[in-house]
């Protein structure tokens, strides 16, 4: 992996911005023209509430519930698309997929909306898929993270706020989980440079390690090679060689 493939692109900047501008444009809709979109929220266990799985993260209750999801989904979805690119849509578009039929599922009896399941399905995935990869970048990368959003933790678990919807931050936790498992990331992993490094390696058909034992003991593997009586030594073969004679010129002449 080279620090080179880190490349910025107007997406890192252009897809957050146009997220969240849209959330902005749907709450400015909600305000302006009275439109209740509570009702497109996830109602869980009922058919009706399944909308709610696709329409529910662009639906918020008052500026404050949108001006908190804002500033993450900002910082989130550009780290995202800077380090993760190929992985970007995928990973929106079935965390808001799964987050919310998860939420669907064992949510509360009530209408679940707001984009926090999708902040808790990126915090949960950029941390996770950084660990995994080893690299050094991302793991500082899964560090920030943690840093910045290691408290909202503690709003995966009930009781902590009445008000917000737990169920849906601990299926967006889930949720990045299983995609940071699903996704490879095969450009951030170390290049196979000696035999011992591929998972078909076997130790005891290495003419290099023939040489040593069970417990780390250097063994002469060579056959000395056997020599004569007479200190001489002999080769053989298996290839037949063909005498020619012939009568010289000398001997013609002696006679």
């Amino acid at each position: 992996m080279n620090d080179k493939d880190f490349k910025f692109s107007t997406a890192v900047i252009g897809l957050p911005v146009f997220f969240v501008l849209f959330l902005w444009v749907i709450y400015w809709f909600q305000i302006r023209f009275d439109f209740d979109f509570y009702q497109n929220g996830i109602y869980p266990r009922d058919f009706s509430g399944l909308q709610g799985i696709l329409f529910s993260p662009f639906i918020h209750e008052n500026l404050e519930h949108l001006y908190n999801n804002s500033i993450p989904l900002l910082v989130l979805l550009a780290a995202l698309q800077f380090f993760y690119p190929k992985q970007t849509i995928p990973v929106i578009g079935y965390g808001i997929l799964f987050s919310g039929l998860i939420t669907w599922i064992i949510g509360r009896e009530n209408y679940h909306i707001g984009a926090s399941g999708l902040i808790y399905v990126l915090v949960s995935f950029i941390f996770f898929k950084g660990i995994q990869t080893g690299y050094y970048r991302l793991v500082a990368l899964s560090l920030s993270v943690i840093l910045l959003y290691g408290g909202m933790i503690w709003y995966v678990f009930p009781d902590v706020d009445a008000a917000i919807s737990w169920e849906g931050h601990l299926g967006g936790f889930i949720t990045g989980f299983v995609l940071s498992l699903f996704y490879k990331t095969p450009e951030y992993t170390k290049p196979i440079v000696y035999d011992w490094q591929k998972p078909d390696f076997n130790p005891e058909e290495d003419p290099f390690m023939k040489h040593f034992d069970e417990n780390g003991n250097f063994v002469n593997t060579e056959i000395p090679e056997e020599e004569s009586d007479s200190g001489n030594n002999y080769f053989s073969s298996s290839f037949p060689v063909v005498y020619v004679v012939t009568k010289s010129e000398s001997e013609d002449n002696r006679q």
